[in-house]
C-alpha cells in the first residue's frame, strides 16, 4: 500500500501538486507579511504540505477547535480560501478531461472544503485502505 501511495503522490505532484502548493505558499507569505494573520499563514503552510503529498494522509478536525477557528475560517474564505478553492476546481476539471486524470481530478475536488476552512484541522497519516471507513 505504501508503494501505491508513493506512486499516486508522484503522479499527483507532477500534474497538480506543485502549483496548488505554490498557491498555498503564496497565501502563507501574504499572511506572514501582514503579521496579524500569521496563524492563517501557518495553517496555509500546513495545508500546502498536505496538497503537495496527499495520498496516505487525511485531515481531521482538531479537538478543542471552537469559535475562534470558525471566525478565522470565515475571514480566511473571504480573503484567500475562495481563490484556492477556485484553483482546485479549475485543476480538478482539467484533470477530469482525461480518463487517467479522473481520480486525481476527483481528489482535487475533495480538497475544496479544506481550502475553504483550514483552521481547526490537522493532517494525520491514514492507515486505512481505500474503500474502508
Amino acid at each position: 500500500m505504501k508503494l501505491f501511495n508513493l506512486l499516486l503522490n508522484i503522479i499527483w505532484l507532477v500534474f497538480c501538486g506543485i502549483w496548488m502548493a505554490i498557491g498555498y505558499v503564496i497565501a502563507a507569505l501574504i499572511c506572514f507579511i501582514l503579521i496579524v494573520t500569521i496563524p492563517f499563514g501557518i495553517a496555509s503552510l500546513r495545508i500546502a504540505g498536505f496538497v503537495l503529498w496527499p495520498f496516505g494522509r487525511t485531515t481531521v478536525e482538531r479537538p478543542g477547535a471552537g469559535a475562534g477557528s470558525f471566525i478565522g475560517n470565515v475571514i480566511w474564505v473571504i480573503f484567500a480560501g475562495w481563490w484556492l478553492a477556485l484553483g482546485h476546481i479549475v485543476t480538478g476539471l482539467a484533470l477530469c478531461v482525461t480518463i487517467i486524470g479522473i481520480p486525481f481530478g476527483w481528489a482535487n475536488l475533495k480538497l475544496i472544503p479544506i481550502s475553504l476552512m483550514p483552521l481547526g484541522r490537522e493532517v494525520v497519516p491514514t492507515d486505512q485502505q481505500f474503500g474502508r471507513s
